[in-house]
């Protein structure tokens, strides 16, 4: 198909449990299988902070913005598609005495209140790996070769290495895991759909199957960005002591975004030599975070999109 032919969308999305968020400039639709092998479908209220102020929609303030109004969504479709998962789970065992308190203690706001405790907790996990571990086991390598520690792009280098290394070995094994898997075959419905769609063809199962599953505007992709962003941004830090330098790497965690947001929205909006290599990176992460889908989760990502597709074209970049 020629260029001429094709559109580039901001159309976007996420994987969910057993299901697939599409996020319009218009609508936000998930699309979720049941245990009973049927479709359902929901059309999601979401305010972003980006409404409330034109001052939230400028150049390296949008990235951070989005990034918060992205775990927002993520986290509300995330619960929607775990508790309609749960649905058809049969409880046999009798609940503990501790799952008996803590169903008297928050009611109907249990599974809210569970997803949230782990949303922190994960978030608290990602800090320390992340951010203080590679800080902390330079530090030790540091003393025991003191002539490493005497200049910052070492240290920078070995930080983003070390970060860039514990990110891909986790979702590789996370990978391994038979649920993940099928999460990362959503995420690959996803991106084959947006990219038929980009391509003006028929929303079909088979008009979509033979579309690749690497895109450039994707999650996988922003993250390694960031990623090799905090790099740079770790030359700039001199100080030696873990704990303080992941307390400035966060407080320019901001920077990090803005720069990671704006290169995917140029790599999203060009193909060229420079963007071909901003993408790279994250193309070669999706081969990870992407697996080839099944004909049933493309439907899913079909029943999905469809609904946020706008009328007028507005989605178009």
């Amino acid at each position: 198909m020629s260029e001429n032919t094709k559109i580039k969308t901001s159309i976007g999305g996420s994987a969910l449990i057993e299901g697939i968020m599409m996020r319009g400039p218009q609508k936000i639709e998930v699309a979720l299988r049941l245990p009973d092998k049927t479709i359902y479908t929901e059309n999601i209220e979401f305010k972003t902070i980006a409404s409330i102020n034109k001052f939230f929609e400028l150049p390296m303030i949008r990235g951070f913005v989005a990034l918060i109004d992205s775990l927002r969504l993520s986290m509300k479709c995330l619960m929607l598609s775990a508790d309609k998962a749960a649905q058809g789970e049969e409880t046999q065992e009798e609940p503990s005495k501790f799952e008996k308190w803590m169903t008297e203690k928050f009611g109907d706001n249990l599974f809210n209140f569970i997803m949230t405790v782990s949303m922190i907790l994960g978030v608290l996990l990602a800090v320390v790996l992340f951010v203080w571990f590679p800080s902390f086991v330079f530090s030790l390598i540091a003393k025991a070769a003191p002539a490493l520690g005497e200049g910052t792009l070492v240290r920078s280098l070995f930080e983003g290495v070390l970060k860039i290394t514990l990110f891909l070995g986790y979702i590789v094994v996370v990978s391994r895991t038979p649920d993940m898997k099928r999460t990362f075959m959503y995420h690959g419905a996803e991106h084959k759909t947006i990219f038929c769609y980009e391509n003006l063809e028929e929303l079909t199962v088979e008009n979509v199957k033979k579309y690749k599953r690497f895109h450039p505007r994707c999650g996988t992709s922003f993250m390694i960005i960031m990623l090799l962003v905090g790099v740079i941004i770790g030359l700039f830090i001199t100080t030696p002591n873990p704990l303080l330098r992941t307390a400035i790497k966060l407080l320019l965690l901001p920077v990090s975004c803005g720069v990671g947001y704006e290169l995917i929205k140029l790599c999203a909006k060009y193909d060229n030599i420079f963007t071909r290599i901003v993408a790279a990176p994250g193309l070669l992460a999706q081969r990870i975070t992407t697996i080839e889908p099944d004909d049933s989760m493309i439907e899913i990502a079909i029943a999905a999109i469809k609904p946020v597709i706008p009328e007028n074209g507005e989605d178009r970049i």
